[in-house]
This record gives C-alpha cells, sequence and structure tokens, in this order.
C-alpha cells in the first residue's frame, strides 16, 4: 500500500481485486458536502459497504429533481413527470449528450450502451 494521503487511497491498491488485463471493480465518488467517499463495485453500481443504490442512481437524483420541481412548480404542470420525460424536457442536458455520444464515436471508442427504454418509464411519490 502507498502511504495513505486520502480518504480512501488504498482503495485503488486493493489485490483481491486486480488482476491483469482487468479494470479495477471500485467505483468511487464524492460531492460537495459529503463526509465520507462512496465506494461502489462498479459491475453493480451498488455500494461496496451495504449492497445499497448508489446516491447517484437514477432513483435518488431524480427524487432530488422532483423535490426541486415541487419548490419550483411551473403553473399548468399537471402531476409528477416520468423520469424519461423529465429527462428529454432537459434541452441542455440532451445537446451535451449528443455531442458526447458523437465524440465516442469520433475518437473511435464506440458508442455508448444503452439500457432498455422501459427503465426510464418510472415516477416517484416523494
Amino acid at each position: 500500500h502507498f502511504p495513505r494521503t486520502r480518504p480512501g487511497q488504498d482503495l485503488f491498491c486493493n489485490s483481491d481485486c486486480r488482476q491483469q488485463g482487468k479494470s479495477v471493480c471500485y467505483s468511487v465518488n464524492w460531492t460537495a458536502g459529503d463526509t465520507q467517499l462512496e465506494v461502489l463495485n462498479a459491475s453493480t453500481g451498488k455500494r461496496r459497504d451495504s449492497g445499497a443504490p448508489s446516491r447517484l442512481c437514477k432513483h435518488a437524483l431524480f427524487a432530488r429533481w422532483i423535490r426541486l420541481y415541487r419548490k419550483l412548480v411551473v403553473r399548468g404542470a399537471s402531476g409528477t413527470p416520468l423520469y424519461c420525460e423529465a429527462k428529454q424536457a432537459a434541452g441542455t442536458y440532451q445537446t451535451v449528450k449528443l455531442q458526447w455520444l458523437k465524440g465516442l464515436q469520433e475518437a473511435g471508442l464506440g458508442t455508448w450502451v444503452r439500457k432498455p427504454p422501459e427503465q426510464e418509464n418510472f415516477t416517484l411519490t416523494v
């Protein structure tokens, strides 16, 4: 192990997970205001410590968006939108996403693996 100078740095040196020719099987995230890192199993997206979904999963991010949406309810808006409707309505997101996908192809990095559209047909009651 390297000297520990940053939180969770030893996670990248775990010999149990590393195999020659394979990528590290952990994913680490943190955001401003978080007290600790979130370490995920990169193949499942679940937390390594508890098996719970990540704080960055669609459900968690959409729940935050819904709370904000309800505070800023647009006149004439009816009910709570489906996740896919909210995502489609995000113009800047859609523009950047198309640029990202085009950039992947132009750089010869292949195409983005898409999940079935049915996985985005949900709403929340928060």
